[in-house]
């Protein structure tokens, strides 16, 4: 395969904000275009499990997460765009790696170290209660979602870099043992990506309940934004841009010439509500056909079904003879 190839996941928890949209939507679609690179972009609901127990909520965010890429201009001709539950291969090999990958390599893993340390901090009994599989095994799927397709650099948080070393070395344990199979992939991080601070000040986040939905209506944008912290000073007095959420806001949708034009507003003295004013006209005149276009997508799923189909079936194109070669690879094979 000549094409260089750039995966993404998506998880499928919860409603988009304009956080992930400055931070991995945005990045990824613009990327898309590449023509010499063909990128695949899956939602990641098999992962949403993990800690989504909530059908209706599960199946709601899944809507809502295909529903926004679609309305931000994603082109499903040029890339694959799927559902990972719709690929029966992934949970095969998913099964497959975790008879290779090894248990200790897993318990370094960022994300049950710290659910073991909570429940020590609580001196609970048992140390990994309330921790389930998934949870534990969460890496060992996110290497067959990124190693069935060949991928060979993965955008990623720099949270997310651990995982990638060990779809790395749960890939290299298997070429060394059944010889080259996998392409071993190159996490790719972009320290210019903007990383949003919330209605509260810190990053923002889910978990936080500091977030502004993506799509939010144009009355409740308004509101949120009215919510975010500011000190207290005066109109007239100057302002520093880069220590102010509203500037970080705007910065991360506008153009350098808007941008520099905002900064001097800010030293010549800017009331905090006419900048919520500013920077709620200037989203939601940036938003506002997009969050038509996913208004539109909402009341279609059919649609949004289809899309999703036809991108299972472009994705099990690589992934049914791919699998096909690891079985045969590791001994499962016709004995006719």
């Amino acid at each position: 395969m000549s094409q260089k190839i750039i995966l993404t996941g998506i998880t499928t928890t919860g409603t988009p904000h304009i956080g992930n949209y400055v931070g991995a939507i945005r990045p990824a679609i613009d990327a898309s275009g590449n023509p010499e690179a063909l990128s695949f972009y899956f939602l990641a609901d098999y992962h949403a499990l993990v800690k989504c127990h909530d059908p209706g909520l599960l199946r709601q965010s899944t809507l809502e997460v295909a529903a926004t890429w679609l309305a931000l201009g994603l082109d499903t001709d040029t890339c694959v765009f799927y559902r990972q539950t719709d690929i029966p291969e992934i949970p095969e090999l998913t099964w497959i790696l975790t008879c290779i990958a090894a248990k200790g390599l897993l318990n370094r893993a960022h994300a049950y170290k710290a659910a073991v340390q909570e429940n020590e901090a609580i001196k609970a009994k048992d140390p990994d209660k309330g921790i389930n599989m998934g949870l534990f095994c969460y890496p060992i799927l996110m290497a067959a979602d990124i190693l069935m397709f060949k991928a060979s650099r993965v955008p990623v948080g720099k949270d997310q870099i651990q995982h990638l070393e060990m779809a790395r070395d749960i890939a290299a344990r298997f070429n060394h043992h059944y010889g080259p199979t996998f392409v071993l992939p190159e996490a790719v991080t972009d320290d210019k990506t903007a990383i949003l601070q919330g209605l509260d000040g810190r990053k923002m986040s889910k978990s936080y309940n500091n977030t502004i939905p993506l799509f939010t209506p144009e009355k409740k944008l308004r509101k949120l934004i009215m919510k975010i912290k500011t000190n207290s000073q005066p109109p007239e007095e100057p302002k520093d841009p880069e220590t102010c959420t509203l500037f970080q806001i705007f910065q991360a949708f506008a153009d350098p010439a808007e941008t520099h034009a905002l900064r001097q507003r800010y030293r010549n003295g800017i009331a905090w509500g006419e900048m919520k004013q500013y920077l709620f006209e200037y989203l939601n005149d940036h938003l506002r056909k997009p969050r038509e276009r996913y208004a539109e997508l909402l009341e279609h799923p059919d649609h949004i079904e289809k899309i999703l189909q036809e991108g299972a079936r472009k994705a099990r194109d690589y992934s049914q003879p791919f699998l096909s070669q690891i079985r045969r690879t590791i001994g499962i094979a016709s004995l006719g």
